[in-house]
């Protein structure tokens, strides 16, 4: 399994990355080039991918912070909106990962709509296997390789890459119990579930992360006079 994230536009996500306390990028992370491929039980990643995972979740950040700028009266609990339409095939492991989260962190919830999504997900055949990226547009999605899923337990790959959506980065070395070692532990590795640690960063993240990022777009909103 290989959880390697392609390299976006990073300036896509529109918000600062000390402001969110997830330090900064590399310098010129953005017209670095990707890492060979290789084998993703033992990919150790680059500072290029973990530059593009916070960008990834600053962008779904932004499009949440924005959405909530807009209509304060909105519920007290941060809702990320996803939509699954287009990875019909994982319909199961995405609604399956989805709760997983809903019932691991108290701060974030996880909701499937076709309408004004903060993400996405698709599916298809890539050598790189699964992936987690921005689309250049402020928004990002989440990429299921068809062979990958095959090989390692899907609902652990589709669980491993919504971290990504979560702020969660990787990290290859982890055991079994750790999400985010995606399939270092290899294949007979079938834990879908984040542990207390991963579920803790996610809360902490959500909170203070979020806070950061609605005062932003609030000011946004006001600067633009609406």
């Amino acid at each position: 399994m290989r959880l390697r994230m392609p390299l976006s536009v990073l300036s896509a996500a529109g918000l600062s990355l000390t402001a969110l306390g997830l330090g900064a990028a590399p310098a010129g992370a953005a017209e670095a080039p990707l890492a060979p491929a290789g084998s993703y039980a033992t990919y150790a990643g680059s500072s290029e991918e973990a530059a593009a995972n916070r960008a990834f979740f600053e962008a779904v950040l932004k499009s949440v912070a924005e959405k909530r700028a807009a209509d304060p009266t909105g519920a007290a609990a941060v809702t990320v909106v996803y939509n699954a339409s287009q990875a019909p095939t994982f319909a199961s492991q995405i609604a399956q990962s989805a709760s997983i989260w809903n019932s691991s962190v108290s701060n974030v919830r996880l909701q499937s709509g076709t309408s004004g999504a903060d993400f996405s997900y698709r599916e298809g055949n890539d050598s790189r296997g699964s992936y987690a990226s921005t689309d250049g547009h402020g928004r990002g999605y989440v990429f299921l390789d068809y062979a990958q899923n095959q090989t390692y337990d899907s609902t652990r790959v589709t669980t491993h890459e919504t971290g990504h959506v979560l702020g969660l980065p990787d990290n290859y070395s982890g055991p079994c119990s750790e999400l985010m070692s995606g399939g270092g532990p290899g294949p007979s590795c079938t834990n879908a579930y984040p542990n207390s640690a991963e579920r803790s960063r996610v809360d902490q993240l959500w909170a203070n992360g979020f806070a950061a990022a609605l005062d932003k777009a609030q000011k946004a909103l006001e600067k633009s006079g609406r």
